[in-house]
């Protein structure tokens, strides 16, 4: 038995050398696969005799099968036993699995592929714990969706040896809950993520092209002519990886025609491949997911699970439940707190929907394509009762409604109507009939002046009317409106009242941002006790708020940021708050920028203990602030900018968790705001304020001062012992002669258009400066010019000049210079070296009063005696500057790597107007060997 044993042990040894030793190539085949193993291997922790049920979980399509393979491929060879068992749900599914038969089959299958045996015969569904008991394993169930699939040939852990791994890969995530798998593996779909407005895809859009690309030309990138093309079918699939494969062997060898011929219908038609193969997912759902899903595909897709609940609750039962079923199986799944869904599968749903009546459009369910909807909607007689939602986001600017077409559809519940371009009131008839079923009015630019007068809102749950220009009013008369959840009629211009909202029991969010001709709300507001978003921004026209104004459940969500706020940004004709403002005391954010009419705030604004910023910016007819500002012990910014007739903040308060005031522009302000001790950032730009007083000395925090176009003649010397300031901006202070020593902590001073500066009584050598700047200060004498230059900066200094000085050693007319170091071996080479750098620009366009613009200082090193070589590059900050005839000098440090010891330098600044007509070098230390 020892000799057995050895020799057993000497043959997985030389496998597993074996193994070892030819190279995988699964990371050059399948794209994007190293991430997923370097993501998976701390699930499986190989090496240990934990016997480990891992899940990986995905929707139809995503790549699961081919991941599974991967790491089936990578770790076999360390398992005495190893199968693979594929596409079981297609072959062991539905209503057969239960069977006891079937187990058996499934069992005598799994046997033979793992102990490499054809036709073993069981007859009980004991055997397969019997036989591996003991064993160590790698077991991959791939593509499972039924719960007897896993107890027939994986049930426990218990059934398999020390350091076994089963793997299962499944669209169902309940599936590997229900079987106690802990490790799950989830393979998410590409997805868009919002930042800051800005649209950004992930994951990385090259993985995807590459994917594609190794399909349709058998290579990385696409050959020329076919990038563009290349680009949007992968987009086109969604970056999903069957996608991406069907489509690719579906355009390989074609000629580009026949691929600009082929992109049209791709556009809204599955191919047949892909169809199947998501279809196989979606048969097995039971009627009303089913019907739940078509409705998210066509209709519903990116609204919030409580809307698709609302809009659904009265045709199905248990809707939250179907969702939460169609989100653990795949079908969906939620971002930003919405119900999203993959392009792919949205089109499997579409694709459903017109099967079901391919040549008579007015007999689905749904219309989502725009040529069916403009049929339908132009022929009155072509609906019928069968549809229920019509979904078009392109419609003809000149499309004739007929005013018949609702009248033969009365169950359509989901009506979405977007055009090509804003349409105008001769271009479409008046709709006198809407149904009265509809649960989501969506109707962009709305060409009437108000709803049909026989239109009953009393199921609708969404309104949305937004850039609706002829709409006055949404309806004569009161109407009962207990399902509305959101009410969005924003940039509809001529909207001149609401209606009663007394019965808008359940309304969430009221959207009436740019409506410029909306002079007040409905007293009936006081009474919405749900409202969780209201949205004022830009109602010019908007006087006064209703007297009882508290809506103390107010959140406006962005983001998923969940600070409370109320943004009345742009109402000009705002005169005053309700002194009820200070009840919404969960209130974090007051916006009221733009509110040039306001002319006080209340007291009871003191009462908003929990706001952290209060922004008044543009509040130009603000005198003064009440001192019960100082009760808001947790306000941390305070913006006061162009509050032209400010003349004070109230005194002897000291608001302790105030951070930053602005208070640029506010022109009137000649007294010092002593407000807080605790202030890091303060704005005087633009003020009246003439002096810093001393006490600011003792303010710990303060680390940006912005004192520029102020009164100031001097800068008194105490400011050295301001220990935390590290930025200071005095542009434009015309009275200010010469500069005191300012404090080592300062790393940024922007001095720009001191047209009277002349000395700097200071040195910088103690300081960390990364930017020094006195762009137009002509005055500077040269002990000051030549400190600036002499000053270590780590990003720029500038400062007028009309040569690059003698201080730097190697000088040279133009924008590129030569450096050699003689008699210097090779074995020097690489080495690391420091440079200071100055150019001289000079401006050569013309000269625009108060115009500035943003360039960039780049510069290249290369082996002079190869020189499409770079030896080193890099690209500098962005950098200012004005519009003006001086010329100036611009001086910042460089730090290479260098191979050779002659050099050629080039410099660039990317703004035309501004030519370099000398550079200069200096070097900081003495050429040395790199280690």
């Amino acid at each position: 038995d020892n000799e057995a044993s050895m020799v057993e042990t000497i043959a997985s040894d030389v496998s597993n050398e074996l193994f070892n030793f030819v190279p995988s190539r699964d990371f050059e085949v399948f794209v994007g696969m190293r991430a997923h193993m370097i993501n998976l291997k701390p699930l499986l922790l190989l090496g240990t005799n934990e016997v480990r049920m891992k899940g990986i979980w995905g929707p139809s399509g995503i790549g699961k099968s081919t991941i599974a393979r991967v790491l089936f491929n990578q770790h076999s060879h360390q398992f005495p036993f190893s199968v693979f068992m594929e596409k079981i749900k297609r072959r062991y599914r539905g209503p057969y699995i239960d069977t006891y038969s079937a187990q058996i089959q499934l069992q005598e299958e799994f046997l033979s592929k793992l102990i490499n045996q054809k036709d073993i015969k069981i007859h009980r569904l004991e055997v397969v714990q019997d036989r591996l008991k003991g064993k160590k394993v790698l077991v991959v169930l791939d593509d499972v969706d039924h719960l007897l699939q896993l107890e027939a040939v994986a049930e426990k852990a218990q059934w398999f040896g020390p350091g076994s791994i089963i793997v299962i890969t499944t669209q169902d995530k309940k599936l590997l809950t229900a079987h106690e798998v802990k490790y799950i593996y989830e393979v998410e779909l590409p997805f868009f993520f919002f930042f800051f407005f800005f649209l950004v895809e992930l994951p990385p859009d090259k993985e995807a092209l590459e994917i594609f690309c190794r399909y349709a030309f058998g290579q990385k990138y696409p050959p020329d002519g076919f990038k563009e093309l290349a680009w949007e079918v992968t987009k086109l699939a969604g970056k999903l990886p069957l996608g991406l494969r069907v489509m690719g062997s579906h355009f390989k060898g074609r000629p580009k025609q026949e691929w600009q011929e082929e992109l049209p219908r791709l556009r809204s038609r599955l191919d047949g491949e892909i169809e199947s193969t998501l279809k196989f997912s979606y048969d097995a759902l039971c009627d009303d997911n089913q019907a739940i899903f078509l409705h998210l595909a066509c209709f519903l897709k990116d609204e919030l699970p409580e809307t698709v609940e609302r809009c659904l609750e009265k045709n199905f039962v248990g809707v939250k439940g179907c969702l939460r079923v169609l989100a653990e199986k795949s079908f969906i799944y939620f971002e930003w707190g919405r119900i999203q869904m993959h392009d792919l599968l949205a089109l499997l749903g579409r694709e459903i929907v017109r099967k079901k009546s391919i040549h008579e459009p007015g007999q689905r369910q749904f219309l989502v394509d725009a040529g069916d909807i403009c049929q339908v909607l132009r022929d009155g007689t072509l609906g019928s009762r069968n549809v229920i939602g019509i979904d078009s986001k392109l419609l003809e600017t000149g499309l004739k409604i007929s005013d018949r077409v609702f009248k033969r559809m009365p169950n359509v519940q989901f009506l979405r109507v977007k055009y090509h371009s804003k349409p105008y009131p001769h271009s479409i008839d008046p709709v006198t009939c809407l149904p009265s079923n509809l649960r989501i009015l969506d109707w962009d630019s709305f060409p009437m002046t108000c709803l049909p007068s026989n239109f009953n809102p009393e199921f609708l749950v969404e309104i949305i009317l937004t850039k609706s220009n002829f709409l006055e009013k949404l309806w004569e008369g009161n109407k009962t409106i207990r399902n509305l959840k959101l009410m969005n009629l924003s940039n509809s211009k001529n909207l001149k009242e609401l209606p009663d909202l007394s019965t808008a029991t359940n309304l969430q969010s009221l959207d009436l941002s740019g409506c410029s001709s909306l002079t007040e709300l409905p007293s009936s507001m006081e009474n919405v006790t749900t409202l969780e978003e209201l949205y004022l921004t830009s109602c010019s026209h908007l006087a006064k708020l209703p007297s009882s104004f508290l809506l103390s459940c107010l959140i406006y969500s962005e983001m998923e940021s969940y600070d409370e706020v109320l943004s009345l940004y742009g109402c000009s004709s705002l005169r005053e708050l309700p002194s009820s403002i200070g009840n919404m005391t969960r209130l974090q954010k007051f916006d009221l920028d733009g509110c040039s009419s306001l002319v006080e705030l209340p007291s009871s604004i003191g009462d908003l203990i929990r706001l952290k910023t209060l922004n008044l910016n543009g509040c130009s007819s603000l005198v003064m602030l009440p001192s019960s500002i100082g009760n808001m012990n947790n306000l941390r910014k305070l913006y006061l900018k162009r509050c032209s007739k400010l003349k004070a903040l109230p005194i002897n308060i000291n608001m302790k968790s105030l951070d930053e005031v602005d208070l640029t522009d506010c022109s009137s302000l000649k007294s010092f705001p002593e407000i807080s001790t605790n202030i890091s950032v303060l704005e005087l730009t633009r003020t009246s304020i003439e002096e810093l007083p001393r006490s600011i000395m003792s303010w710990p925090r303060l680390r940006w001062l912005y004192l520029s176009e102020t009164r100031i003649q001097e800068i008194a010397p105490w400011i050295k012992e301001m220990s935390h300031l590290s930025r200071l901006v005095i542009k434009g202070c015309t009275k200010l002669v010469s500069l005191p020593q300012l404090p080592d902590s300062l790393k940024s001073l922007v001095a720009d258009s001191c047209e009277s500066l002349e000395r700097l009584d200071c040195s910088f050598y103690k300081t960390k400066l990364e930017e020094l700047s006195f762009i137009n200060c002509f005055k500077l004498n040269q002990e000051a010019r030549d400190l600036i230059i002499k000053t270590s900066t780590r990003d720029l200094a500038v400062f007028p000049g009309e040569s690059v000085p003698a201080y730097f050693t190697y000088r040279a007319t133009g924008s590129a210079l030569s450096l050699t170091w003689n008699g210097l071996d090779t074995q020097y080479f690489p080495t690391s070296l420091r440079f200071k750098a100055c150019l001289l620009l000079v401006y050569k366009g013309d000269v625009v009063a108060d115009d500035w613009v943003l360039a960039k200082i780049s510069y290249c090193i290369k082996d002079k005696l190869n020189g499409v070589k770079p030896a080193g590059y890099s690209s500098q900050r962005r950098v200012k500057l004005p519009r003006t005839s001086g010329e100036h000098l611009f001086v910042f440090k460089i730090e290479e790597t260098v191979s050779a010891p002659e050099l050629v330098f080039e410099f660039e600044y990317t703004e035309n107007n501004w030519e370099i007509t000398e550079c200069g070098l200096h070097p900081l230390e003495t050429l040395a060997p790199s280690c």
